[in-house]
């Protein structure tokens, strides 16, 4: 499913194919809606109701591009949707529509000395998809239209998993399997669009479901790396989901960032949180939509995130699993 989930494209703005997956999916399990600006909300009916109206949160979209014109040479000039980083671009192959492109700037040895010591700006990069003019390329591309990194899905050394859009595919895989299930509780799960712009999609149906405790599953930052060390390395492959007290969106609640921690000691999951203050996700719209909402987020560390080749560990993401469902019997107490 994961795999399947990470090969579709869905930028924010440009959902549609992932909402068709996991409703496809979630369909036979639960009660959902659609709302306007496309996020999933579905409700799973489980074996008791509490007072206490508990969702799971996961957001859909994923960071690519959009062409924002054409040179008269026929190259696409385009900007990013999400935050990416100018050095994950340089000679990527990516796609649009049924066509194929690669994003490129000047040759080295045309640079000059100062331009070889900085990354170029988006701005200055453009796609090449082998049209000799502007009138050639308008016959397939268009400013609007959505580009993406073309990555394939591979698993490698011990136990990795390389994919673009494992931010938040897998959180979205996590809650689909829940609806599968048997829950022991009725739950709302929604389905997010449009979290990298700006939390958008949580804004709308956190106000519509107005739960009195939000999960947010999430992949962050990890940068485990050679050379990198201390505080710097923020959360580490391996070592299990991360449990956040508070980053640039949100100071998560206390009672619910102790019991996630306690509950993984008690039961042998590893777990870590982040040694830096830092990113954020749907937490900080849902806890401030409407009545407002204790929030909870449980992370898996991701290396390389929004890029074409973001790496995650599949231990990981079962001790995540294996935590969210433990957590799931314990909220409404």
């Amino acid at each position: 499913m994961l795999k399947e989930l990470c090969l579709l494209n869905g930028a924010s703005g440009d959902e549609g194919a992932v909402r068709d997956y996991i409703i496809s999916q979630i369909k036979d399990y639960c009660d959902y809606s659609v709302d306007a600006l496309g996020s999933v909300i579905a409700f799973k009916k489980g074996k008791r109701t509490s007072a206490k109206k508990v969702s799971v949160n996961a957001h859909i979209d994923e960071v690519g591009f959009i062409v924002t014109g054409i040179t008269d040479e026929g190259y696409l000039r385009f900007s990013s949707i999400g935050g990416i980083d100018a050095r994950v671009c340089l000679d990527r192959i990516v796609s649009l529509g049924g066509i194929k492109g690669v994003i490129g700037d000047k040759a080295y040895h045309l640079l000059s000395e100062d331009e070889r010591k900085k990354c170029p700006d988006l701005d200055g990069l453009l796609i090449d998809i082998g049209a000799s003019s502007k009138e050639e390329a308008e016959k397939v591309a268009a400013p609007g239209d959505f580009v993406y990194f073309e990555s394939d899905y591979c698993e490698f050394g011990n136990g990795f998993i390389k994919a673009k859009a494992l931010d938040d595919r897998i959180g979205c895989m996590l809650m689909i399997e829940l609806i599968q299930s048997e829950l022991e509780y009725d739950t709302w799960f929604c389905f997010n669009v449009q979290e990298e712009v700006g939390l958008r999609g949580s804004q709308c149906t956190s106000y519509a479901v107005q739960s009195d405790i939000a999960v947010i599953l999430e992949s962050t930052t990890a940068a485990d790396l050679d050379g990198v060390s201390g505080s710097d390395r923020v959360c580490v492959l391996g070592d299990g989901p991360v449990i956040s007290f508070m980053d640039n969106r949100t100071i998560y609640d206390r009672e619910l960032y102790k019991l996630a921690v306690k509950t993984a000691k008690e039961n042998g999951i590893p777990s870590q949180t982040k040694t830096a203050v830092a990113g954020g996700n749907d937490a900080g719209a849902i806890q401030r939509s409407g009545k407002g909402a204790k929030v909870m987020a449980l992370s898996l560390p991701c290396r390389y995130i929004h890029s074409a080749s973001s790496v995650v560990k599949k231990s990981d993401i079962e001790e995540t699993r294996k935590l969210l469902k433990l957590l799931l019997t314990k909220l409404y107490d």
